[in-house]
């Protein structure tokens, strides 16, 4: 789900809190690394995403917050902010391209810019990775 989250609006932030758990601590974000990634160029994206994209003339760049149960990719457009929602079972990430990495939730997706040299972009999708094997491994476990 996208979700204008530029204004603090109490029900939108339950929402991202019930769907992808409360924000991290900081004391297991240190031990982590951080979870959040460096600004990552946005190469395509979907028609919903690329319609908000498309209204201003800045280079179209995203960040990506990790959340115990899911990720949130933010991206900007004109003065608002926006937010993919993406819970751990329903993400799909791969590397496509030789520099490219796509994040898919059902109908939304978004293809990011990873050089080879951009070591810390590829450890960071690593990490969601790493988290969403965990994830997925507690939730077999509860079955």
């Amino acid at each position: 789900m996208i979700l204008n989250v530029s204004y603090n609006n109490k029900k939108i932030k339950e929402k991202i809190d019930r769907a992808l758990g409360m924000p991290i601590p900081l004391m297991e974000r240190i031990k982590m690394g951080g979870i959040g990634s460096p600004k990552l160029i946005i190469t395509s994206c979907s028609m919903s995403i690329n319609n908000l994209l498309i209204l201003d003339n800045n280079r179209n760049v995203c960040n990506i917050e990790m959340r115990p149960k899911g990720i949130i990719v933010g991206f900007r457009s004109l003065l608002e902010s926006y937010a993919l929602v993406i819970p751990y079972y329903k993400l799909v990430l791969y590397k496509g391209k030789a520099d490219e990495y796509s994040i898919y939730r059902d109908q939304h997706f978004v293809k990011i810019e990873a050089k080879p040299n951009e070591k810390n972009v590829h450890r960071f999708i690593a990490k969601i990775l790493s988290a969403k094997s965990q994830q997925e491994g507690a939730r077999i476990d509860d079955l």
